[in-house]
């Protein structure tokens, strides 16, 4: 079985590569499709986050490092794939993701979302976490594997 495991990745951390691990685990191939959305201040580039999630899922020989933009089930529809993964972590999250699995499901009741709960560890952890303490000077080495680390501290030299 093929699936789709659609996300902005900005950055990758832990959390997210936990979800993916675990999927690789239960599916036959894993489609992570990096959500280029263009109303949505990005922190690295819709490149960079390919390059960084195909540096640390390298190890996946049955991953595919993606990107698009637009409707996720027109995505789908491209790539010949109706199941989505979505990870879940707090309640809020249930009801954002429930929300939106009924959209696309409105616009291709052929596409089925499976949530998949995150490891305890990870619960507390978001994209947005890592960027504030990042930015704030704090340590991430706990949140994100060292490449992703590395590339946060050079952007926020480099600047904004």
């Amino acid at each position: 079985m093929k699936v789709i495991y659609p996300g902005s990745f900005d950055p990758v951390t832990y959390g997210h590569l936990d979800i993916i691990e675990r999927c690789s685990k239960k599916f036959d191939y894993v489609i992570i499709a990096v959500l280029n959305n263009v109303s949505k201040k990005e922190f690295f580039t819709i490149d960079e986050r390919i390059k960084l999630l195909e540096e640390t899922t390298k190890e996946f020989r049955n991953v595919e490092i993606d990107s698009f933009s637009g409707l996720l089930a027109d995505y789908a529809k491209e790539k010949k794939c109706s199941t989505m993964i979505r990870g879940l972590r707090a309640v809020s999250d249930y009801e954002y993701e429930m929300q939106m699995a009924l959209v696309n499901k409105k616009l291709d009741p052929d596409i089925e979302t499976l949530f998949m709960v995150s490891r305890s560890e990870y619960v507390y952890l978001s994209s947005s976490i890592v960027k504030e303490i990042a930015l704030n000077g704090g340590s991430i080495d706990c949140f994100v594997p060292k490449i992703i680390e590395k590339s946060l501290k050079n952007k926020i030299r480099g600047g904004l």
